[in-house]
């Protein structure tokens, strides 16, 4: 993602609940002609998030995209059918996916208003919009993230701002696809391969999206090419859920 937003020339400000991966990304440098920093932030710390914010603020003096992406372990949120659930491990994704993407919304929001101007994104999955097996409380946070995104841009979309999400089908580099894997593997019976092979076998195109095609879908989205869409959440699910 940050790869696509360089591409098109943006200076990135990269967080990450752990630095170390977005220090060596911000070091790779990027061929768009901007720059790029990173730093560590707890996307769930109300103060942190809205000092991280002021700083951007100080040092770039506007902001006009911001994008979510924060994740938990699959370990810590699939795997178990709900008769079998604890009421805390459905909670954990219920309440950390729209709270950290609330938080981070509204930083940004604040500072966009001054200059009516900006971009709020986040991701989701198909769980928010189809019953899994094994997800536990996953799918009712992705919609909850999706519910916000319709908020945000009710509420927003008058002063300039636009807010969109993304919803994306597997992509086997990420990890989080080989953890949603593992945790059912034993339960399922199923090789890396079938897994790839059965989801791709949902899709239109019989094939799982790639990375970069998303990535290449948020820069469009952050675009002022794709000045018409607020308010929505962009299928991309490759027909997995067709529209």
């Amino acid at each position: 993602m940050a790869a696509a937003f360089a591409r098109e020339g943006a200076d990135l400000l990269l967080t990450a609940r752990h630095a170390a991966p977005v220090e060596g990304l911000a070091k790779e440098g990027h061929s768009g002609g901007g720059s790029a920093t990173a730093t560590e932030l707890d996307a769930l710390d109300e103060h942190a998030v809205d000092e991280h914010l002021r700083s951007v603020i100080e040092r770039a003096g506007r902001v006009d995209i911001s994008f979510n992406a924060v994740g938990i372990p699959g370990t810590d949120v699939l795997g178990v059918p709900l008769v079998e659930l604890d009421v805390e491990r459905f909670s954990l994704p219920v309440t950390t996916y729209p709270t950290a993407y609330f938080l981070i919304a509204r930083a940004a929001a604040r500072q966009m208003l001054g200059q009516r101007s900006g971009v709020i994104m986040t991701a989701t999955t198909q769980h928010a919009r189809m019953g899994l097996p094994l997800s536990g409380g996953y799918g009712p946070a992705m919609a909850a993230e999706e519910a916000l995104t319709r908020v945000w841009s009710a509420e927003l979309a008058p002063h300039g701002i636009r807010v969109v999400g993304l919803r994306p089908q597997a992509m086997p580099e990420t990890d989080t696809l080989k953890e949603a894997f593992e945790v059912r593997a034993e339960a399922s019976g199923m090789t890396w391969e079938d897994f790839q092979g059965f989801l791709a076998s949902k899709t239109h195109t019989r094939r799982l999206m790639r990375l970069e095609e998303m990535a290449n879908t948020a820069a469009f989205l952050a675009s002022d090419e794709a000045s018409g869409m607020t308010g929505t959440t962009v299928n991309l699910t490759m027909g997995a859920l067709d529209d």
